[in-house]
């Protein structure tokens, strides 16, 4: 079930893959918790729940419910806990992590990002990188420009080591890594080296991560415009409405109000085409 949610969500939206999650934890998982078990298999049960939850938590930071987030997390850290889960221990602390980025505080941001790496288990490359690149993220947004390149560099040199799978909950990629190293560009205010390092993560990201390339198009089309590249940040405003239109999703709402809100000059084609496209997403959201 995490695994189909996680699919719902690139494929829909947290707007429609977050009820369906919290109702699978009420109705159903809560009573596998209680229901009588051997150890083992309770303690699978526990570390299945803390996935979920941790997924949940997820969704909803994504969702821009912070408080309900931490309280997923919250629950996701002692369901973890109580089945020796380390895995998805160090993986919420990273979630964590994220979400104090996501709300700008550097410091807590780094706080758990290093606290994630601590806790985790004997880390294969994946989760290393994975644990890495939130570490780079972190590093550069409290001005620590030298740690981020180290744990970038560091991130790298790990998913280079792994396989080719990919993981539904909690899983890192190139088009991952691509867009730590934007993060760190953009912290050392290099915005030329950031816009090409998420170019290269939107061109290598999978068909099937729709709410990634939605987010990354539109931290594109915010880059370019603050450089004056108004006709190429037009351009990616418009990948970007391609994916939000069929997507139920708050940061994609976020973006999108940010898009109404810009100034452009209606005398560019490019521009007169935007603002027409813009209207009618606004109206077809708005049915």
């Amino acid at each position: 079930m995490t695994d189909k949610i996680a699919e719902i969500l690139d494929e829909l939206g947290g707007g429609h893959a977050r009820p369906m999650a919290a109702a699978f934890l009420v109705n159903t998982v809560a009573g596998y918790l209680h229901a009588a078990a051997s150890e083992k298999v309770h303690r699978d049960m526990l570390s299945a729940a803390s996935d979920l939850t941790y997924l949940t938590g997820w969704m909803a930071m994504y969702e821009r419910a912070h408080g309900l987030g931490q309280t997923y997390y919250l629950r996701a850290l002692d369901l973890a806990r109580e089945s020796s889960d380390q895995l998805t221990y160090s993986r919420t602390l990273r979630g964590m992590s994220l979400q104090a980025s996501h709300l700008r505080h550097g410091r807590k941001a780094l706080e758990y990002a290093d606290s994630a790496a601590e806790a985790a288990p004997q880390a294969g490359p994946r989760l290393t990188a994975f644990l890495r690149g939130q570490q780079a993220h972190a590093s550069a947004m409290v001005g620590d420009h030298r740690g981020a390149m180290q744990r970038l560099k560091e991130a790298e040199l790990a998913l280079s080591q792994a396989d080719s799978r990919r993981d539904a909950v909690g899983g890192y990629n190139q088009a991952s890594f691509l867009f730590h190293v934007s993060h760190v560009h953009y912290g050392k205010r290099d915005i030329e080296n950031s816009i090409k390092a998420l170019r290269n993560s939107i061109r290598v990201m999978s068909p099937l991560e729709r709410q990634g390339r939605l987010h990354a198009h539109a931290v594109l089309a915010q880059r370019q415009h603050e450089i004056g590249h108004l006709e190429e940040s037009c351009t990616s405003w418009e990948r970007f409405l391609d994916d939000y239109e069929a997507l139920s999703t708050a940061r994609g709402d976020e973006h999108f109000d940010k898009l109404r809100a810009l100034n452009a000059p209606r005398q560019s084609p490019v521009t007169r085409r935007l603002q027409d496209r813009i209207h009618a997403v606004a109206k077809l959201k708005a049915a």
